[in-house]
């Protein structure tokens, strides 16, 4: 199954949204593979980014919780990822393991594969602590390899 045959990429980016909890930058499921998108969102303001998600029971295991660190890493903001499970169907079932991972890519909350409810604390002033002490927007080389979202010269 191809969610890409019934679905139809979005026109634009939206910009994070303003919540008590925190900015939040919003995204979905096959999203998560493009980290430009999160990027993009985390420029923005996003400090938080949510993926509502169904991965499979194949894609699941080798790429969900690696996918999911490296955009904590990448954007230095908290990534909060619901996730689909159970079997929906004879040949399609959902991995679960729901988790929010921090900026620094620890995951601090999960669930297993079943349904489940774990919670986090978000720590906003850990996340501006970590941004000032490894200023990784600051550093990026847009001279070098372009701009996101901008073919190189």
């Amino acid at each position: 199954m191809h969610e890409s045959n019934s679905t139809m990429p979005g026109p634009s980016l939206e910009s994070p949204v303003s919540t008590p909890a925190g900015q939040l930058g919003l995204a979905i499921c096959y999203d998560m593979r493009f980290p430009e998108l999160s990027l993009a969102l985390a420029q923005a303001g996003a400090e938080i980014l949510t993926y509502p998600s169904a991965f499979g029971s194949v894609t699941g295991p080798a790429h969900w919780e690696v996918l999911l660190r490296a955009r904590a890493i990448e954007t230095q903001c908290y990534v909060v990822a619901a996730a689909q499970c159970g079997r929906h169907h004879e040949q399609r079932a959902s991995y679960g393991h729901s988790m929010v991972v921090d900026p620094w890519g620890t995951v601090v909350a999960r669930c297993s594969e079943g349904p489940g409810l774990c919670l986090a604390r978000i720590d906003l002033s850990y996340l501006r602590q970590l941004r000032q002490h490894l200023p990784v927007f600051q550093h990026r080389r847009p001279d070098l390899y372009g701009h996101l979202g901008h073919p190189l010269s």
